[in-house]
């Protein structure tokens, strides 16, 4: 099955499909086969996100464990790099693939920043920090600040960081 791509034209005036392009038509195809009529719900930029924030999360763990195991710096120090490191790859990934936003950057960055520390103060270093503080291991209490932070970043991304994307 083909799916056509709105792209680029390219130099004979053929239609050319960027990454970005089909990335969001690969998202639109898996969740038009979504079970239990999740396809009227889900949208596919949540999708999108789930998979780049995945993999960025998945960044954002291995350089934890890197800094704050390996190279033994202050758990807050390596959450913190760790942390800043994979939101600046999120967005540039988030912007450019699964929003498509072509929106200004000197107002998309400012309320990125805004939501980003917010975010952090309260889902990551609140609750990592808390869950640490009572036993937990700081990988499991990092996972779980992920998973709260998860819901409140999608929402700020959809509708306040990348709100200039038409859905």
């Amino acid at each position: 099955m083909s799916l056509h791509v709105p792209g680029r034209v390219g130099v004979r005036g053929e239609q050319r499909a960027t990454r970005a392009d089909r990335f969001v038509a690969a998202l639109a195809a898996v969740v038009r086969h979504l079970p239990f009529g999740l396809a009227r719900i889900v949208p596919p930029s949540l999708l999108g996100f789930a998979l780049i924030n995945g993999f960025t999360f998945g960044i954002d763990l291995s350089l934890l464990t890197a800094l704050h195991s390996g190279l033994r710096l202050p758990l807050p120090l390596a959450v913190t790099v760790a942390y800043v490191t994979a939101f600046g790859l999120s967005f540039l990934l988030n912007r450019a693939f699964n929003f498509r936003s072509h929106g200004r950057l000197g107002r998309q960055v400012p309320v990125y920043v805004a939501v980003v520390v917010l975010n952090y103060l309260i889902c990551i270093l609140g609750v990592t920090s808390g869950l640490t503080a009572i036993g937990v291991g700081y990988r499991v209490a990092r996972i779980v600040g992920g998973v709260c932070e998860a819901g409140c970043m999608y929402a700020s991304m959809r509708w306040l960081v990348f709100r200039d994307v038409r859905r």
